[in-house]
């Protein structure tokens, strides 16, 4: 008979656990102080907590026979009578999708991930386990993971390295189909580079990463795949050969045969090279003959709408890391090169992998409507002989995995008026019509109670931040929880102009302090630990929140992450997004927080230029943009402020007798039912499913060798 312990511990080893709130409830009422110093991991928690005072805890709180119902809802998740990926992806079968990446956001505990890549990436696995879609995420295991954020005195962002164990994680050993440890190697400059290889499941769907602490190393490639984005070009372009190459490996060892890669950002592009390599050496097949076979089962995303931001490596550095692949291929190096070239002839110029992916891919897309717009004017340089239309790009709208983001409240809400199995359907347009018979007053009281909870823990967050840091302690701010509450959270960047609202600090000072209808304001968002830009905007917001007259209606929210995401997301009365148009490809935080019954406030940029109706959020400016930047910041600042000096908040402060703003809860379940059935993982999965990966795999399969 299994224990209490053992129970728990069969609980945890599937990452289905991350967006099942009731599961994390369980380990939080166990311990809830080593809950929360355990970065919420409950393999953590079950590892330091003591085995007599758990058990004496779990019959206080009722915790076995939750236990017990849980382990039956994973069981019965695991083995479903039927899922949508059975009756539309029968076709892939046991040969799944092997969906590359650089970064898997799956939850705050495992610190492999930046930012909205990440995410997105942690998201489509959670959605394809959803749909039962035959998939295996491949990635790095970066065993210092990123990095926590850090301000110090002068509100510069410190960069600080938080390590976690592996034994706190989910992840085991893979095994080879002979029931011994998985290892792969990779070609180096000079060397070979030993990965073991680890999985873990996340539900239905298995994750492969790489973890280059093999004894076989030297000390310095141990470290190789140590950090995310960390290191010189030199690190990047090897790192990015043991995720693509690497990962193919991997696949083999474990004996998993994908009928399609997708590639998720050119970071995962070598995958193309080695998959080629494979069918010249195990196949027989020609070079050329074994290019176009891996084209046509590949697929091909492309999340950087800003030329600058792809990836390049010069040509020495290319020549010297790529030549093991070009023996393998039997291609004269320059050759393989130009794959990744514009010009193929010009032998001086970089090689960029987002070229190379581009140019061998049966369908390549952007993540949104005008991100795919976007694109085919960036790459028609690669088809020279097509107009701007025809450029082989097209777009999949982002989707966000609502049972990750979604505040409980919200669910038993939808569960009342949708149904309790709302979530199965929801990419149906007609369940959502619900909404609009739904009382107004119902909705305001829930976003009430959870804006009452969020600023409870921004405050509770500001307090352990500067007590984690030795800071002199401060009275946290007032945060009004009566007033409009904006929040803004994003990585900071210039084009994403977090600093936009400060550049009239008088009006901005007005507006928030107006004495019947006062603002608050919540940001939150890191820089790259490269990118000085960046960390000078996050100085610039905070120092002026040194003025008095922000002190308690703005605050910045420090160390970023799903964690503080989603607390964020669930609480605010409505989502900022100001980005230059068009260089948001698509964004989706304003999706999480739409989800939990915020308004979207955005330039028409990303997702929002496709999703806006007029009705369901509000637009900054109309679209059109200047040739000059800094004319367009002007404007755009000045449309934002007139936006929310008269129509954002006098809609919210429009109150009946009772105090419901009923005009703004009409917008917010307009907001809902418009834009929830769309911008969720399942419609995004389905729509790589039936656009990319069943022609993908279709045509991978006709691609057979020669008899």
């Amino acid at each position: 008979m299994e224990s209490l312990r053992q129970k728990l511990e069969r609980l945890t080893q599937n990452l289905w656990w991350t967006w099942r709130p009731e599961v994390r409830s369980i380990f939080r009422d166990l311990d809830l102080d080593l809950y929360q110093r355990a970065h919420r991991n409950p393999i953590s928690v079950l590892r330091q907590i003591d085995t007599h005072q758990m058990e004496n805890r779990a019959m206080e709180v009722d915790v076995p026979a939750r236990i017990d119902r849980a382990l039956r809802q994973l069981d019965e998740y695991l083995h479903p009578v039927t899922t949508w990926g059975l009756f539309h992806a029968g076709a892939l079968g046991s040969r799944p999708v092997a969906y590359f990446c650089a970064e898997f956001g799956l939850h705050e505990s495992i610190p492999i991930y930046s930012g909205g890549l990440g995410i997105l990436a942690g998201d489509h696995l959670k959605g394809a386990s959803n749909l039962g879609v035959p998939m295996v995420g491949v990635g790095l295991l970066y065993h210092q993971g990123y990095v926590s954020q850090v301000l110090d005195a002068s509100h510069w962002q410190q960069d600080v390295l938080e390590p976690f164990e592996l034994k706190d994680l989910p992840f085991r050993l893979a095994r080879d189909p002979l029931g011994e440890p998985a290892r792969v190697s990779v070609e180096m400059p000079g060397r070979l580079v030993w990965a073991r290889v680890l999985e873990t499941c996340v539900g239905r769907v298995k994750l492969v990463l790489l973890d280059t602490r093999d004894p076989q190393n030297s000390e310095a490639d141990q470290g190789l795949a140590a950090r995310l984005y960390g290191g010189d070009q030199r690190m990047r372009i090897q790192q990015e050969l043991l995720l693509g190459v690497g990962g193919a490996r991997a696949l083999r060892a474990l004996g998993i045969t994908a009928s399609v890669f997708h590639l998720n950002e050119g970071h995962t592009a070598f995958a193309i090279l080695e998959q080629a390599r494979h069918r010249v050496q195990e196949d027989g097949l020609d070079p050329r003959a074994a290019l176009k076979a891996t084209a046509a089962a590949t697929v091909f995303t492309t999340h950087t709408p800003v030329d600058a931001g792809h990836d390049r490596f010069p040509a020495d550095l290319a020549e010297e890391h790529l030549r093991p692949l070009a023996d393998g291929l039997k291609l004269p190096i320059q050759e393989v090169l130009g794959l990744g070239r514009v010009d193929p002839s010009d032998h001086g110029s970089p090689f960029m992998p987002t070229v190379l992916a581009l140019k061998h891919a049966l369908r390549a897309n952007g993540v949104s409507a005008l991100h795919g717009t976007v694109s085919r004017a960036m790459w028609n340089r690669l088809w020279p002989d097509r107009s701007e239309p025809e450029v082989p790009i097209g777009h999949i709208t982002n989707g966000v995995h609502v049972s990750t983001w979604l505040a409980t409240e919200i669910n038993q809400f939808f569960e009342t008026h949708l149904g309790t199995n709302w979530m199965e359907g929801m990419v149906r347009p007609d369940l959502w019509t619900k909404i609009e018979s739904v009382d107004s007053a119902e909705i305001w009281e829930i976003k009430q109670v959870l804006k009452a909870r969020m600023i409870r823990f921004v405050r509770a967050h500001v307090e352990a931040t500067r007590t984690r840091q030795g800071l002199p302690l401060l009275d946290p701010p007032a945060l009004d929880p009566d007033a409009l509450t904006i929040g803004f959270a994003r990585r900071f960047v210039p084009y994403k102009r977090p600093d936009l609202l400060f550049s009239d600090p008088d009006r901005l000072a007005a507006l928030l302090n107006h004495p019947t209808r006062p603002v608050n304001l919540i940001f939150a968002g890191r820089a790259h630990p490269a990118d000085q830009t960046g960390k000078g905007l996050i100085q610039k917001v905070n120092r002026h929140l040194e003025d008095p007259r922000f002190r308690d209606r703005i605050v910045f929210v420090e160390n970023y992450n799903i964690h503080v995401g989603r607390n964020l997301y669930q609480g605010v009365d409505a989502w900022l997004n100001n980005p230059q148009r068009p260089l948001e490809a698509c964004g989706t935080s304003g999706m999480k927080a739409a989800m939990n019954g915020a308004l979207h406030i955005s330039i028409l940029d990303g997702w929002w230029a496709e999703a806006y109706d007029g009705q369901n959020g509000f637009a900054i400016g109309n679209g059109e943009t200047h040739v000059d930047p800094a004319v367009q910041d002007r404007r755009d600042a000045d449309a934002l402020f007139r936006l929310l000096e008269e129509e954002v908040i006098p809609l919210y402060y429009d109150r009946d007798a009772v105090g419901v703003p009923r005009p703004w809860i009409q917008r917010v379940k307009r907001s809902i039912r418009t834009l929830a059935w769309r911008f969720n993982s399942d419609r995004m999965v389905m729509d790589y499913v039936k656009n990319c990966y069943l022609p993908a795999a279709v045509a991978g399969s006709c691609q057979m060798p020669p008899p």
